[in-house]
């Protein structure tokens, strides 16, 4: 994928501080069409079974989703998810953070296209695999 950064790590953290405070979610590392974010796992995010929420895990990947387009698009406060399809494919540690690998497929004038894996911090196997599309709003 042939993009540039439109946004690096400390610009995309502040503008989610700004237009997202309500996230807890953190951009650990974003380079070209991809980008690493982080959920500390609190009582909030677990469901009975002790294990994280589905909620929880699609929140991470919507997230990382979002600032790895931020990234490369720039500051578009109006791009909205138009699709989300996820597999849980392990039980998430209850006591690790949730790791998203967001990897972005395709990169259009108004659409984009993304998957994410999702882990247990420090499991190499992925407890969750996330594929979404994003509209971009006309600039």
């Amino acid at each position: 994928m042939t993009t540039s950064l439109a946004m690096n790590v400390i610009q995309l953290r502040e503008f989610l501080k700004q237009e997202f405070p309500q996230t807890s979610i953190i951009i650990d590392d974003v380079g070209e069409g991809w980008i690493k974010v982080r959920q500390a796992v609190e009582f909030k995010h677990l469901r009975p079974g002790n294990t994280v929420s589905g909620p929880s895990l699609m929140a991470v990947a919507d997230v990382a989703l979002y600032a790895a387009i931020l990234a490369i698009k720039g500051p578009v406060a109006l791009a909205v998810t138009t699709n989300l399809n996820i597999n849980f494919l392990r039980k998430p540690a209850a006591d690790k953070d949730i790791i998203g690998d967001c990897r972005l497929i395709k990169v259009g004038k108004r659409l984009v296209v993304g998957e994410v894996f999702i882990y247990s911090d420090g499991d190499p196997e992925a407890v969750a695999h996330v594929t979404a599309t994003y509209s971009i709003p006309p600039s």
